[in-house]
């Protein structure tokens, strides 16, 4: 009896913290929704004090302080073109206004919706997460700003 109270006022209390640590540890390796919103506001701040060309070399640049974790700046022009992805410079200069996810849902036409409405918003849709290389949920905020849409994304799972 005196050892299962002393594992229970010890043991147990230490095994259950060890897991609650390491159950929270992967969510440290992905973004939040904040930090997210907060990562654009940050993109927009710098394009407008710094311009096109440079905001962009900063966005795609992989070391740049627009990369975080599963978390990177994209941009679009007013026709849906790619002119910044700091996770794929693949992208850059592809259309976007037709592309469907992986579960073939039009989500460019989401962008270009929110682009021609109230200029700020969520999409939802799967797309290769860069960190695992896996294709994942994900919901992207964007911005407008002049004729562009800035966004930075969240991958769920």
């Amino acid at each position: 009896m005196m050892i299962l109270k002393k594992l229970l006022t010890t043991a147990l209390p230490a095994m259950l913290m060890h897991a609650a640590l390491a159950s929270a540890a992967p969510a440290a390796d992905v973004g939040t929704p904040d930090e997210a919103v907060a990562m654009v506001k940050k993109a927009v701040t710098y394009y407008k004090a710094n311009g096109k060309d440079k905001a962009f070399a900063a966005f795609n640049d992989p070391k740049g302080p627009f990369i975080d974790r599963d978390m990177y700046i994209l941009v679009l022009d007013s026709n849906m073109v790619m002119v910044a992805h700091g996770a794929n410079p693949r992208m850059i200069g592809k259309s976007v206004g037709a592309m469907k996810d992986a579960d073939d849902k039009p989500f460019g036409k989401q962008f270009s919706d929110i682009g021609k409405g109230k200029g700020t918003g969520w999409i939802d849709y799967k797309w290769p997460n860069p960190v695992t290389k896996v294709i994942d949920a994900k919901s992207t905020y964007v911005e407008k700003v002049d004729d562009l849409l800035i966004g930075c994304g969240i991958y769920k799972k």
